[in-house]
């Protein structure tokens, strides 16, 4: 009896010790071997779904009868039975090639003779499976073989659930790469971690800003003008703090419609609104112990600014009718390209707010500023384009680079990226078509080819400063004015400014700006 307890004992210490059951199996054979006159025992998983029986483990590997993954497709009916005997039935002896039991016939691979024993692995969460053990020729198999067999059924089970768990882990997580990859391609990267081209040049103090302030939970306030890389600084602040295993949710304010920003930011109950078909969470629980990127701050309207003011100082809200506080640990992020201070003044941002997000601001120079850049990133932004169009890399040539140096740049990366795309594909992979995608030098400036681009509107000069809203009335206008009234499409006045089209739309409400005025045969 002490020996047969330490029989277990070794049993179970070698289910813990090996994860691999095709290992474990060759394991429980040299065991049993001490026992009972085996030659070979199978472990083998049933799967209802794909309706078949599978060898997953053979033991001993010297001597196997059986290939691992054999497998036996299996009727409905007699896998259904069979199913129903795992459940209620125990070790059972029977030899193959005579009269057998048809339910165990469907469970015994083909080509296997002799004296069996057949015992049900069933795991508390539902796995199913068969431990075979195939007696040594001319041997038979007793009552005391089939006890100790009927020990080993619980150890067993246990290691065919672990063993389901970790090829469904293991099938997760080449899903999970093989979305990741894909992902990578369409964004031109061949990692996840942005890259900050210029770090150690223009951008170095921005550098030096985001390593202060990063292993603190202040929030941040990152001014800068639209495709100037905000965005990418707000991740990089977030990877470098403690909250980088959390998760980093970017929300730009300015595309939310204006009676969606509570549900959108806080999230709904059930039946509290029209539609509301079930709860659902908002941005700040789904960043929940991680950073939350508010992109275009300056676009919340003013009562939300109110209740964005609670959840910055307390961390607490409410979801839209719900009755009950919910508390967050979320690092605030918040970004413009507006100019906060000046709208504070004319009342169209609350001074409470401001203080709050502005405890730690960091400016980003525009790309015109740092022009020694547009080399590196241009080559950046060619091995990216080169990946996500599956081209060969193409660099751009010294003439190339001084006709990106020499143009101004409004939109900043964000537009530089757009023409080493848009010259990547003009190239078709053989070359980088940059005057193409860019213009010629006509007259000293930079002037649109038949490619359809449309030229930067100018800003408004004006000899005395002039409110924030003012200029950006007159900067909007400037664009319709240059794309006759169209708002969106490639020729569209939002593709001009770099914005959303819905975010275009509201400013122009605000601003009591009616586009028709601009309209023209040429626009139709």
């Amino acid at each position: 009896m002490d020996q047969l307890k330490e029989f277990m004992l070794d049993a179970w210490r070698a289910t813990g010790r090996h994860t691999d059951i095709a290992t474990l199996t060759t394991h429980i054979a040299q065991l049993l071997g001490r026992w009972v006159p085996v030659q070979q025992v199978l472990m083998r998983c049933i799967e209802p779904e794909r309706g078949c029986i599978e060898t997953v483990g053979v033991g001993p590997q010297s001597f196997s009868l059986r290939p691992l993954g054999d497998r036996n497709d299996c009727a409905h009916a007699p896998l259904q039975r069979l199913l129903a005997w795992c459940r209620h039935g125990k070790v059972t002896r029977c030899r193959q090639g005579s009269r057998t039991d048809k339910t165990l016939a469907a469970a015994v691979p083909a080509g296997i003779e002799g004296e069996l024993l057949i015992g049900p692995l069933v795991s508390e969460h539902g796995t199913y499976g068969l431990v075979l053990l195939l007696a040594a020729s001319r041997q038979r198999c007793t009552a005391l073989h089939e006890r100790i067999l009927q020990e080993l059924l619980e150890p067993l089970a246990v290691a065919l659930e672990n063993d389901r768990r970790f090829r469904e882990l293991t099938a997760l997580r080449e899903t999970a790469e093989a979305d990741k990859q894909s992902l990578l391609r369409r964004l031109g990267r061949t990692e996840l971690a942005d890259t900050i081209v210029g770090a150690n040049g223009r951008l170095r103090p921005v550098m030096e800003r985001v390593e202060l302030v990063s292993h603190s939970d202040v929030p941040v306030l990152l001014l800068g003008e639209t495709g100037s890389g905000k965005e990418v600084i707000a991740r990089a602040i977030h990877t470098r703090s403690a909250r980088a295993a959390g998760p980093f949710i970017r929300v730009n304010c300015g595309a939310i419609p204006p009676d969606l920003i509570d549900s959108e930011l806080f999230g709904h109950e059930k039946g509290s609104f029209t539609g509301a078909t079930g709860t659902r969470r908002g941005w700040f629980e789904r960043a929940d112990g991680g950073s939350l990127f508010l992109d275009e701050i300056g676009e919340l309207p003013l009562a939300a600014q109110v209740r964005l003011l609670r959840v910055v100082q307390e961390g607490v809200f409410e979801r839209v009718g719900g009755e009950h506080p919910i508390t967050v640990d979320v690092r605030i992020i918040a970004a413009t390209h507006q100019d906060l201070a000046t709208m504070v003044q004319y009342g169209s941002f609350r001074e409470d707010l401001w203080y709050r997000l502005a405890v730690f601001p960091i400016m980003l120079p525009p790309l015109r500023e740092h022009p020694e850049d547009i080399a590196a990133l241009a080559e950046h932004l060619a091995q990216r384009a080169a990946v996500r169009f599956g081209f060969a890399l193409q660099l751009p040539s010294p003439q190339d680079l001084t006709l990106l140096t020499h143009y101004a740049w409004p939109g900043n990366v964000r537009e530089l990226a757009a023409v080493i795309d848009r010259a990547a594909i003009l190239g078709a992979g053989k070359s980088l078509e940059i005057a193409k995608a860019l213009g010629v030098m006509t007259h000293g400036r930079l002037t649109p080819q038949t490619t359809g681009r449309v030229p930067a509107a100018p800003l408004p000069v004006a000899a005395t400063p002039i409110p924030l809203e003012v200029a950006l009335k007159q900067h909007i206008e400037a664009a319709l004015a240059v794309t006759c009234g169209r708002i969106e499409g490639p020729y569209g006045a939002a593709r001009l400014l770099d914005i959303n089209p819905h975010t275009l739309r509201g400013k122009m409400r605000k601003l009591e700006i009616d586009w028709r005025k601009f309209r023209t045969t040429r626009a139709t």
